[in-house]
């Protein structure tokens, strides 16, 4: 068997931070798999203690590492054990869309980007669900607040030279595009990701788009993370 460094590296490093996540990871990573640029990618999953079966469903489909709890600290982590010159950030309930490594590649093939991120997309169908990725979508556009639902990526050049996530309660993926934005410019892909609904489901569609709007309003106006995190829903 050949050794790990005796493998040509990956174009890309698809990197999940995981926590209690027994529920979505094997469907994720079974997507992953099936992708079809999968031959283009690795796959690390950084899992932060979970207590049930998540790292051990993980470890059938792709490297699994163990990291102190916190999803900047978990990233970081991968990132650090990642080989390939783009990196990925993926949650685990969110599927990539079939042509996301081309639009990937053809979006840094720009030497003025240094990343970007995907579109706000979700698994449940009608106008509510519509209108919440509409006012995703929108919140971008107005603000400039991209979260980690939105699969961020950016060249590895560029995170190693940022120092990658600072390790926030939460906003560390707002927090990395805005200072990713200070060395190049930043593209929001025409594809939109798909990602669990579970959170809109779970605290209501409408008490969630406040909750992330006011989290992104607050951010912009300087209100610290460790403040914002009191009104962040946490939901497995």
């Amino acid at each position: 068997m050949a050794r790990l460094s005796e493998i040509p590296p990956p174009e890309i490093s698809v990197i999940i931070p995981t926590l209690n996540e027994e529920s979505t990871i094997e469907e994720a990573l079974q997507a992953l798999s099936s992708h079809p640029d999968a031959g283009r990618f690795e796959v690390i999953v950084a899992d932060g203690g979970s207590r049930d079966a998540t790292a051990e469903r993980a470890r059938h489909f792709a490297r699994v590492l163990s990291a102190p709890r916190g999803r900047a600290v978990q990233m970081n982590a991968g990132a650090r054990a990642a080989r390939g010159n783009i990196l990925l950030f993926v949650h685990a309930d969110t599927r990539l869309p079939p042509d996301a490594i081309s639009l990937i590649r053809e979006s840094l093939a720009d030497p003025s980007r240094s990343g970007g991120a995907f579109r706000h997309g979700l698994d449940r169908g009608g106008f509510l669900y519509r209108l919440i990725s509409f006012m995703s979508n929108l919140r971008v556009r107005w603000l400039g607040v991209i979260y980690g639902d939105q699969a961020p990526f950016v060249r590895r050049e560029v995170f190693e030279t940022l120092g990658g996530f600072r390790e926030m309660e939460i906003l560390e993926d707002a927090d990395l595009i805005s200072r990713m934005r200070k060395t190049g410019r930043v593209k929001l892909l025409k594809s939109p990701i798909v990602t669990s609904a579970r959170r809109w489901e779970r605290l209501g569609p409408w008490r969630t788009i406040f909750v992330m709007w006011a989290i992104a309003l607050g951010y912009r106006c300087g209100i610290s993370p460790a403040k914002l995190k009191r009104i962040y829903p946490d939901v497995r």
